[in-house]
């Protein structure tokens, strides 16, 4: 789900935080190209920006919001198993890392969250990946082994059915020896620095001091 068009709105103002360029891939989705077809664009992309000679990886960040978060996660790992240097830092916003579903706050929050409910969140793998490959640890990188990750900023609602999802990796990645920042926003909801409200404008000046901390001028 989401495109460039969706997501430029809370691009330019991340790009404006970070005192960065911010580029939007229209990467392949299912059901039409189902896993790894995203993961194989997101992948490309990097190498061609630090093989074009104009961006190295140390002057990297990439990010991604809910399947995109996972999709951050998932492109890290593809990169470190691939020997390819990693970016200086990453941000997951909500990150859907859990294919499977088996977060107790699918069941926990599902009364609060106004924008997710178990059912559909359940139901959605089916348009991306088979069964077998649920818990791929590309697909769900929750089941990976999360060793030598860049920093990495993840931002969750504690109203979201996927809290789950962030909470868990983020014990998991810190566990690996990955330097992890983990902000759970009191009441909030999924991806909800995509509003005009106050708590987004905090956050992504979150964002933004967390990119410019890895990434100096």
């Amino acid at each position: 789900m989401g495109s460039c068009e969706s997501h430029r709105s809370l691009c330019w103002r991340l790009a404006r935080a970070a005192k960065a360029r911010v580029l939007l891939i229209e990467y392949r989705l299912a059901p039409e190209d189902p896993f790894p077809a995203a993961v194989e664009d997101a992948v490309g992309v990097y190498k061609e920006l630090i093989h074009g000679g104009e961006y190295t990886p140390a002057s990297i960040a990439i990010a991604g919001d809910s399947a995109g978060g996972g999709l951050t996660a998932a492109t890290l790992l593809s990169l470190r198993d691939a020997n390819i240097e990693l970016p200086a830092c990453a941000v997951l916003l909500s990150p859907w890392t859990d294919l499977a579903g088996t977060g107790e706050s699918m069941t926990t929050r599902a009364s609060y969250d106004p924008w997710l409910d178990p059912d559909s969140i359940r139901k959605a793998p089916a348009l991306y990946t088979s069964e077998e490959t649920l818990t791929h640890p590309l697909a769900s990188p929750l089941y990976a082994d999360l060793h030598g990750l860049p920093p990495l900023l993840i931002h969750v609602g504690d109203h979201e059915c996927l809290l789950d999802d962030s909470t868990r990796f983020a014990e998991k990645a810190e566990a690996a020896g990955v330097d992890v920042t983990l902000h759970i926003w009191d009441e909030m909801w999924h991806v909800f620095q995509s509003f005009p409200m106050p708590e987004a404008d905090v956050a992504i000046a979150e964002i933004g001091g967390f990119v410019q901390k890895h990434i100096p001028d």
